[in-house]
Formats: C-alpha cells, structure tokens, sequence
C-alpha cells in the first residue's frame, strides 16, 4: 500500500499524464521520418527504444522542475495544492535531485539515438524550465507562446532520433501544428480554470485581457492550423486533407459553440475537442508512417 502511495507521488511530481500525450507526437514524427526516407524498422529499434525511453524522462524532468519552482503559487490552486511538492508528501531536495538525475539519463539515452534528439531534448527542458517556467509564466500573457516552444519539441526529437537531419517540411509541419495546436488548448483550459489563475496572479490571457480576446485570439491560432497542414503536401496528399479537415471542423465548432454566449462550455467543448484533433492528427500519422514501413518491407 505504501509503494503505491509513493508511486502515486512520484507519478504527481513528474506529470506522468504530460509524459503519455508527449510521446504520441515523438513516436509518429519517428515513425513518419523513417518510413519518408526509407529507413529499416528493425535495425532502427535500439533508437526507437532508447528515443521513447530517453524523452519520457527529459519530459518528467521538465515536469519536475517545474514542480519544484511553482510550489508557491502550486498552493493558491485547488487544481496543484494537493501535488507532493506542496504538501511536502516529498521533499524539494528529492524532487530536484530526481529532475537533476532524469535529466542527464533522458539525454544519454537520447544522445545513443542520435546527438542531435539529445540536444533538443535538453533544449526542450531549458525552455519549459527558464524562458517559461522561471520568465514569461508569472509576467505576460504571452507565457503559452513561449511554453509552446518546449511542448512542441517531441515531433522533432523524434525525428531526429532516426533521420539524417530535421530540415525536411514534413518534421516543421508536426513542430508548428504542435506550436499552433497549444494556443486554443491552454486558452481553453485558461478559461475554465480562470478564477485559479487569477488568485495565482498568473497572466493568462483570458485574466489579463478578457474572454473575447482569448476566443479571438484562438480563432487566429486555428486558422493558421489549417494553413499549417499545407505543410504536409511534400510527403501525403491524404495527410494534407486529414490535418486541414481535423483543423476546419475546430474552427467551425469554435465558432458555432460561441455564439451561445457561454464561455465555460465553449472552452471546454474547445478542450475537448483539441484532444480529440492531437490523437487524430498523430494517430493518422502514425498509421500512414506504419503501413508504408509494411508495405516497403514487402
């Protein structure tokens, strides 16, 4: 009883929920990259292996990072008062060495896939931890564009893992749909946690600028989704059209759910919703990715 409750702990202090939705993303852009440029499957295993292995614990050192430096507003939100770092269920010392630790083993084992997914793995931690965590989250509105940039990181380590660069359209496509697709998912969320965020005195957009700039601002975002699947176009006619529906059915229910002028239900319709257009979009990419890799096998 007592490993469980400690697993749960540790489970709370790295964000295991973040760790899972992170790997969708790296695991498609790898599997996409090596079915664009041919790659065996089976002799890229040892890389699958030691990319999956190597981002969830750079991902869970974020997240610990994370936990240790925003205790103090952690405790104003019933959503993150209960988490370990607040109730001192563990330590700040055990939680920041576990970061520290998680750090260095996700690096390794992402620089014995390739140099370069270690480096941006490291590089995703940085920007989650310093420009978002330590900077932009507590002082401007812009904190979800700058967050943005570490959570779209999974999609290019994951092709880099495997492939001989990350210059090809298809790997920034996966990067700015990611970039984009954060905007109306975290305004989403903003909203329905917005009396949280304003005790916190964090700047969130609908806090600092109202509920209609938050909607407006994520329509912007949504359009330029759509335009993003364009991206696409290089590699698969059928992604393309997959990635630009996914992104148009967002819009239109984005638009459609406003007009009852109910904020609360538009954003969690929009939350939903943008689960929904993540597991689809990667979950498309992923089947395209492996029956091509089959089909090459044959």
């Amino acid at each position: 009883m007592q490993t469980q409750s400690n697993r749960q702990l540790w489970a709370q202090a790295v964000k295991t929920g973040i760790i899972k939705s992170n790997l969708i993303p790296m695991i498609a852009a790898l599997m996409l990259a090596l079915y664009t440029y041919k790659l065996n499957f089976m002799e890229h295993i040892p890389a699958i292996i030691f990319a999956t292995l190597g981002s969830a614990a750079v991902i869970a050192a974020a997240g610990a990072f994370n936990n240790v430096y925003d205790r103090d507003i952690d405790q104003i939100m019933p959503r993150t008062k209960m988490r370990p770092t607040v109730t001192g269920q563990l330590s700040v010392k055990q939680v920041l060495i576990a970061a520290m630790l998680l750090l260095i083993v996700g690096c390794v084992l992402l620089y014995l896939a390739s140099p370069l997914a270690a480096f941006l793995g490291f590089l995703g931690v940085f920007f989650y931890v310093v420009p978002y965590t330590m900077w932009t989250k507590r002082r401007t509105i812009w904190n979800t564009e700058v967050g943005s940039i570490s959570g779209a990181m999974p999609p290019l380590i994951g092709w880099a893992a495997v492939a001989p660069d990350i210059w090809h359209p298809a790997a920034w496509a996966l990067f700015l749909i990611m970039v984009i697709w954060q905007m109306p998912h975290f305004y989403a969320i903003a909203i329905r946690k917005k009396e949280d965020y304003a005790a916190a005195n964090i700047p969130m957009l609908p806090v600092v600028k109202g509920e209609a700039r938050t909607y407006i601002q994520s329509n912007i975002y949504l359009v330029l989704l759509i335009i993003s699947s364009f991206l696409f176009l290089p590699l698969s006619l059928g992604l393309t059209i997959v990635s630009f529906i996914l992104g148009v059915i967002w819009l239109w229910m984005s638009i459609t759910a406003s007009k009852k002028k109910e904020q609360k239900k538009w954003a969690n319709k929009m939350f939903a919703y943008s689960l929904f257009h993540m597991m689809a979009v990667f979950g498309t990419v992923f089947i395209y990715a492996s029956v091509g890799l089959i089909l090459n096998a044959l």
